[in-house]
This record gives structure tokens, C-alpha cells and sequence, in this order.
């Protein structure tokens, strides 16, 4: 039997009386408009405003709402400000208390705390809408029952960067989704997280609004006071007879609409959108309340001519719910033009410009990628996707992005790579590509273990990633943690890895077991650790350089504790210094090593006398960054300068003159060989990546990353898997990129937050240590790792967190 109005407004003051309280005054005008409403034969719709209840009103509230179900109230919707003052244990009870009925949930998380978005999360809600501003959230897990849900808004949650794997599993039927002014910034794992959602049609990063309808907003707007107009559920703008909130609901917010400025590009198609610059990324790993970060702003354009106030809820299908894309004469696309991130400017077709944009709306490619990954989207950021838009991404996606090597179309699985691998089959796949494998493919090496890794791939879109615990306990000393700062695996046994720390030691790690195989001390003798290099022959040896200058050689077999608590220094050779020093490196007979460093020199040592042998004067004009043999020829070398220049040298030339410079832009980082040596991999000041013929300093590829626009962000790139892929990272930004080496399109960003590799993070505070961590692309990230195929591990030291 259904309860009716009166019935109800009973029962609260009933609970009321018992309970010895007032009736709350927000509660009692709720319920005498929910009267009023059903009078007039109008949609009654209760809103329940959390700001207005105390603790005392909890549980009149919760019996009154528990009724709501079988009663003659149409919808529920609740709403709150950051000025609530109810206990945040109260509030999921009370929302949690209304079933089928409950519509709109439009709530400030940051007045209840962790715990109340920590069990929303996890219990789910009945709402059709919800609206959470200033979330907590840094990783979203909304893993509970939210099966009725249509709508999620969570713009301006700042604190968010990342979805976890089952995030969306459980919303089948929400269609639309907000993200602007997030911190989002990865493509392929958000793509495979928003994938989940079989009904979404509409996604938003960033508000893309039309100019010339922003001008007439604005003109509209006329005089301040109508600028007291909250932002939440107006961000939503949704396409019925839903009114704007008031602000007698939302006192304390104000819309605050600046006019955007427009710069004209060369090109009179297109126009530039400066959003301001970015949020910095806390190195604190707890959860930081960002709430007071432009909570204010909505990014829809609201409608002057809109009355504004909650009494006039009307019902709301799945199917009248939009985002409020905007009239549109032409369907123009995001111009793909290179962005700079750190100025936050983003190309835009002409007539609409970009608001309050997330990280990942600055990637390149962006929105082809999103839309090639998501068949099902219709609107991105407030621009339909049309059939030649799908068209247009799909064919930009397949230039720029590696999805399968080799060109293929499809993924194979593992059992069938094994299986051609056995009868010795070029093509893994029965549906490869027809088109002929280039000799250098046939012959590779890494034919299979490359095909294998795309098989494994597409399972692992959240691959496995920790700190490496280099954590131990040395003679007479306490359990210690060691500050890493220089790290080298080792060329025979991929388990061991050496660590160079900030204090001047050297520690022999197991990083698949965790455990410390060998501890060499400073004694007084060496700085920061800056160079590590293993000798390739004598597996037990390895060369060490510090800051001060200081050079020696360590066999770990013989560099023993005596019974005395004495170091044997037998196992030590101590070679000249070489002042200022920053990098080390062995010929591939480990005859002869090369010390670089602050200068323009370099010098030669010979390994087996202890000597060196000569000092290579004034080899650049500024000073060296790296050298590094090739990985065949004992006597050719390359060097890398802030002087722009890479240089190959051989000595058997003593070397006098430089068999041939290739220059940068910019400031040259590093250079290492391909495996084979066919390769030169350069990396330059602010990403600027290229591979070059080894042969004569040709360019052969350039990989085309983004630049940030800072002088400061020093990238560093190595190869991996053989010569099929390069990693690449800068010190200004938290991502290491996998591209293909062959064809330069991007496999796969890491998110610190996936073929092995291990990464030196340092991060932005001082007082915050450096940590080695280990990741896995292959490998989910809640399981062991159990292949036996992966990549051999590469690094990446120096890297920014």
C-alpha cells in the first residue's frame, strides 16, 4: 500500500517526539513542497539538503526516509556544500536508506573524509545521477552496486590521476562521464578502464565551448549579481526542464566566468586556448584535499534565461540525460598539432576554445586515440564524433600507435606464437598481414619473444609495478635503508643488480628475492656513486665512479668481511681519478674503460694494469654527459655534450678527429648503441629523441615526443628487447614512454603510479628518498610475476618521480 504525503510528514514528527528533538525546519519545508507538488499533479521530488542537518537529525531523517520507497514521493535527490556539518558516518546511511527512488546525489565528499568515499566505493549507490566535487579519490575503485547509475561527475576532483582495473565493472548503464580538471594523464589505461563501460556515449575531459556562444553568455550575464550562480550540477547542463541550483542552496559558491582569451594562429582554420598552467603533482603519498583548487568554475554555459532554484525537479529518462553538447554547423576534430603541456595551450577547431582541460587532453593524439578505443562514444568533450571522425582516428591511431608489431591486424595467443615458434613460422597469426616481413623482422632474434609480449599485452593494461626494497642489515650495523642513486643490471644474470647510493656505496642486490648478495662501503674514499658499469667477461667484476673523482674496480667474490670485521681489499683496484666524473663505460673485451664527467675531456684506463693511458682533451666544446663503447668493436666509442653534439670516435685514430658529429637542438643528455650496433640512440634536452645510423650519423628516426618547454627536463632513453623497442623518460615528468624503434609509434606510457624495466625515481621533494622500482608490462599488477619471456630488464637512471 502506498504511504501518502501526510502519512509521512506523521511519522517524522512522531520520531521527532520520541526522540525528545525539534523537527528540523529544512526537513518539514522539503516535505510541505513534496505536498504542494502533488497538488498541482507536478513530479513531487524530496531534496533532501545535507547542509541543514545536524547530528540530533540523523534518525527522524533515516525513518522518514526508509518509507520514501513505498510512498507517493516520486524522486530523492540529495545536495550538500563543503559548510555540511553532519557527521560523514551519518551520510551513507541516509543515502543508502532510499532505494529505487533515489535520483540525484550532488554532494561535496570533502566534508565526510576518506572513509565515507572509501565505503561508497565499495557499497555502491541506487542513484541515476551522482555528482561527486573535491573527491578524495587518487586511484577510483568504484567496484560496489552502482547498476542504476546513467551519469558520474567528477569534475574538479584534483586529486584524481588514475583508474584501477575493475573501476567501472559494475556500471552497466552509465552513459555519460565527466572528467575536467582531473589529473588524468594516461592513455592506455584509462581507455581500458572507460572500455568497460558497454552503455557510455558521452565522455568529457575538458569543456569544449563555441566562442561566439560564450561571447553572448557572457554579454548576457550583465551586472555581478548574477554571478552567484553554483557550478556542480550545472556542469551536468542537462538537456530537460532541470533548473539550475540556487544560491540559496549553494550560498558559498560563485561562478566566477572570466572571458577566455583567444590568440589567432597562423593557420586562420584553427585557434589557440590558453587554460593556465597545471596543477604540480604532490610527491606526498598520502591523500591530499585539493578542494580548495577552483571548485567554484562549471564548465557548461549556463543559460541566462534559466529560473533558477530545485523546486521544479522533473523526472529524468537515461535517454533525456545529455552533457549539453553544443550546436554545431560543422563537425571539426582536435587539429593534431604538438602541444605544449606546460603552458596547458590546446588547438582546437575554429570557433570553440578549451576549458578546464585534464593532463591527458594535452597528450598527443589524444582524441583520435579515445575515439579509435571507445566504438560505442558519440560525444567527446562536447564535439559529436561523426563517421569520418571514426575514420580519421582510426587511421591516425594506426600511424602513431603500436597495437601489434608487424603491422598485424590481429592478436594471436600465446599458445600459437609457442607453436609457430617451434615449426619455425614467420607468422604467428593465420590472419597476419599478407605484406612481405622486411628482411631485418625475418632474421630478428626477437621475432617471437616480440610477438609474445603483444599476446601477453592486452591482458595486463595494469601491469605490475613496486618500489625495489633495498633494505638490509651489514656487519655491526643496524637494518638500514640505502639511498640509491646510480643502478646496473647485470649482463648475465638478470636477478642481480648493482646500486650505487649517495653515500658512496655499492650494494650487490637480488631484486627478485629482495635480499642483499653483497655490501662494498665507502670507507671514506667515495662520494655519490655517479657511474656503474660490469665487466662482461668477469661477471664477479664491476667499475665504480663517484663525484670526487674516485675510480676503482670491485670483484664482489673476493670483497669479503674478515673475521676481524675488516673489508678484504684484495677484490679492489684503485685507478687514477678523473675530477667532476659522471659516467663510466667497458669496451666490449673489458680491456679498456672511458671515464667522462664536468669537462670536455675524456679519459682512457686500462683494466688489466690499473693506469690510464691518456686524457682525450677538449673533445667537445661543452662538457661530456656520457660515453659509451659500442657493444661490438673494442675501440669505437660515442660521445654525447650539452654542446648539441654527438660525436663517434675510433681509437685506432688516437682519436684526433671525430669519424663524424651529428647535432641535437638541444643539449644532449645521452647516447648508448643499439644491441646489434646498427643503431645511435640520442636523447636531448626536453624530449627529443632520435635513432641515427651508426654507420655515418644519418637520422633514421625521430620519435616525435612532446616537449614540456623546460630547459630542466633532461630525458634519458634506452633500448629494450633486443633493438624492437626504446624507453624513454625526462626528470620533469612522471610517465616513461615505450615506443617501437622500428617505426617510432608508441606501444605503451608508464604511469609510475609495464616489458621489464626498473626506474631511478627521484622525487620533487628534498627531504623525500630516491627509490628503484621494477615494472612488469607483462605482468597484471595483482599478480606474481610467472612468465618466462619477458624482456630482459633495462633502466633508466636520474629519472624525475
Amino acid at each position: 500500500m502506498t504511504t501518502d504525503i501526510g502519512t509521512l510528514e506523521k511519522r517524522y514528527f512522531d520520531a521527532c517526539k520520541r526522540l525528545e528533538i525539534p523537527p528540523n525546519k529544512s526537513v518539514v519545508a522539503a516535505l510541505f513542497k513534496v505536498k504542494i507538488k502533488k497538488a498541482r499533479h507536478e513530479l513531487s521530488s524530496l531534496m533532501v539538503s545535507i547542509d541543514d542537518l545536524k547530528d540530533v537529525d540523523f534518525y527522524p531523517l533515516l525513518d522518514l526516509l526508509t518509507e520514501t520507497d513505498s510512498s507517493e514521493i516520486d524522486v530523492v535527490d540529495f545536495v550538500n556544500s563543503p559548510s555540511c556539518v553532519l557527521n560523514g558516518e551519518y551520510v551513507y546511511p541516509l543515502l543508502h536508506a532510499v532505494n529505487k527512488k533515489l535520483r540525484v546525489v550532488d554532494i561535496h565528499d570533502t566534508s565526510f573524509g576518506k572513509d565515507f568515499l572509501l565505503y561508497l566505493s565499495q557499497r555502491g549507490l541506487a542513484c541515476q545521477v551522482l555528482n561527486l566535487r573535491s573527491s578524495h579519490f587518487r586511484k577510483l575503485n568504484m567496484v560496489g552496486n552502482f547498476e542504476r547509475m546513467c551519469t558520474l561527475n567528477l569534475d574538479f576532483s584534483t586529486s584524481l590521476s588514475s583508474f584501477r582495473e575493475d573501476c567501472f565493472s559494475c556500471m552497466p548503464n552509465l552513459r555519460f562521464l565527466s572528467l575536467c580538471e582531473t589529473r588524468i594523464g594516461n592513455l592506455w589505461t584509462t581507455s581500458a578502464a572507460l572500455a568497460k563501460l558497454p552503455s557510455l556515449v558521452e565522455l568529457r575531459f575538458q569543456n569544449c565551448v563555441s566562442y561566439s556562444d560564450m561571447k553572448c553568455f557572457h554579454a548576457s550575464l550583465g551586472n555581478e549579481n548574477n554571478e552567484d550562480i553554483c557550478s556542480s550540477f550545472i556542469d551536468f547542463a542537462l538537456h530537460i526542464d532541470l533548473p539550475l541550483p540556487s544560491g540559496e542552496v549553494f550560498p558559498h559558491l560563485q561562478s566566477n566566468i572570466e572571458d577566455e582569451a583567444i590568440n589567432d594562429d597562423d593557420d586562420d582554420d584553427y585557434i589557440i586556448q590558453d587554460t593556465g598552467s597545471v596543477n604540480e603533482y604532490s610527491s606526498d603519498n598520502s591523500e591530499v584535499d585539493f578542494s580548495c583548487h577552483r571548485q567554484d568554475l562549471g564548465f557548461m554555459e549556463l543559460s541566462p534565461n534559466r529560473p533558477f532554484g530545485w523546486d521544479d525537479l522533473v523526472d529524468m529518462n537515461s535517454e533525456q540525460i545529455s552533457f549539453g553538447t553544443q550546436d554545431m554547423q560543422d563537425e571539426h576534430l582536435l587539429y593534431d598539432r604538438l602541444v605544449n603541456f606546460r603552458n596547458m595551450s590546446c588547438i582546437l577547431p575554429k570557433k570553440y576554445v578549451s576549458r578546464h582541460a585534464s593532463p591527458i587532453c594535452y597528450e598527443k593524439h589524444y582524441r583520435e586515440y579515445m575515439i579509435a578505443s571507445l566504438s560505442n562514444l558519440k560525444v567527446l568533450d562536447n564535439l559529436p564524433i561523426g563517421k569520418v571522425d571514426r575514420e580519421k582516428a582510426h587511421g591516425v591511431f594506426t600511424r602513431h600507435f603500436e597495437y601489434l608489431p608487424y603491422n598485424r591486424n590481429y592478436k594471436e595467443s600465446v599458445v600459437s606464437v609457442l607453436r609457430n615458434r617451434e615449426i619455425g613460422a614467420n607468422f604467428p597469426c593465420k590472419h597476419a598481414s599478407k605484406k612481405r616481413l622486411s628482411s631485418s623482422y625475418g632474421k630478428s632474434q626477437y621475432l617471437y619473444s616480440r610477438s609474445l609480449s603483444a599476446a601477453k599485452m592486452g591482458s595486463s593494461e595494469w601491469p605490475s609495478l613496486h618500489p625495489l626494497s633495498i633494505t638490509g642489515s651489514v656487519f655491526r650495523d643496524e637494518r638500514r635503508n640505502f639511498r640509491p642513486r646510480q643502478f646496473e643490471y647485470h649482463p648475465s644474470d638478470s636477478s642481480l643488480m648493482a646500486v650505487g647510493t649517495l653515500d658512496g656505496e655499492v650494494v650487490v642486490i637480488n631484486h627478485e628475492s629482495d635480499k642483499i648478495v653483497n655490501y662494498i662501503p665507502s670507507l671514506g674514499a667515495m662520494n655519490s656513486v655517479l657511474g656503474i658499469c660490469w665487466l662482461k667477461k668477469y661477471p664477479s667484476k664491476l667499475i665504480a665512479g663517484s663525484d670526487n673523482g674516485s675510480l676503482r674496480l670491485y670483484d664482489i667474490q673476493k670483497m669479503a668481511i674478515t673475521s676481524g670485521g675488516i673489508y678484504d681489499s684484495r677484490g679492489c683496484v684503485i685507478f687514477d681519478e678523473f675530477d667532476q666524473l659522471t659516467s663510466v663505460n667497458i669496451n666490449s673485451t673489458d680491456e679498456l674503460f672511458l671515464a667522462s664527467g664536468y669537462s670536455k675531456h675524456v679519459a682512457l684506463y686500462d683494466i688489466s694494469s690499473g693506469r690510464r693511458l691518456q686524457i682525450f682533451a677538449d673533445m667537445h666544446r661543452e662538457h661530456i654527459n656520457v660515453v659509451k663503447f659500442s657493444n661490438h668493436s673494442p675501440s669505437l666509442f660515442a660521445t654525447s655534450s650539452f654542446d648539441q653534439d654527438v660525436k663517434m670516435w675510433d681509437l685506432r685514430q688516437r682519436p684526433n678527429q671525430p669519424c663524424y658529429t651529428a647535432s641535437s637542438s638541444r643539449g644532449n643528455v645521452m647516447v648508448c648503441f643499439s644491441p646489434d650496433d646498427h643503431y645511435l640512440l640520442v636523447s636531448a634536452v626536453d624530449n627529443e629523441v632520435k635513432q641515427l645510423l651508426a654507420v655515418d650519423g644519418r637520422l633514421h628516426l625521430d620519435f616525435g615526443m612532446a616537449s614540456t618547454g623546460s630547459s630542466q627536463n633532461y630525458t634519458r632513453s634506452y633500448y629494450m628487447n633486443g633493438r624492437d623497442y626504446i624507453i624513454s623518460g625526462s626528470c620533469d615528468e612522471h610517465v616513461v614512454r615505450v615506443c617501437c624503434a622500428q617505426t617510432g609509434r608508441r606501444l605503451r606510457d608508464v604511469s609510475l603510479e609495464d616489458f621489464n624495466m626498473s626506474i631511478l625515481a627521484a622525487y620533487i621533494r628534498p627531504s623525500s628518498n630516491s627509490e628503484i622500482f621494477k615494472v612488469n608490462l607483462l605482468a597484471p599488477s595483482d599478480h606474481e610475476k610467472t612468465h618466462s619471456y619477458a624482456q630482459r630488464p633495462h633502466t633508466i637512471n636520474g629519472m624525475g618521480g
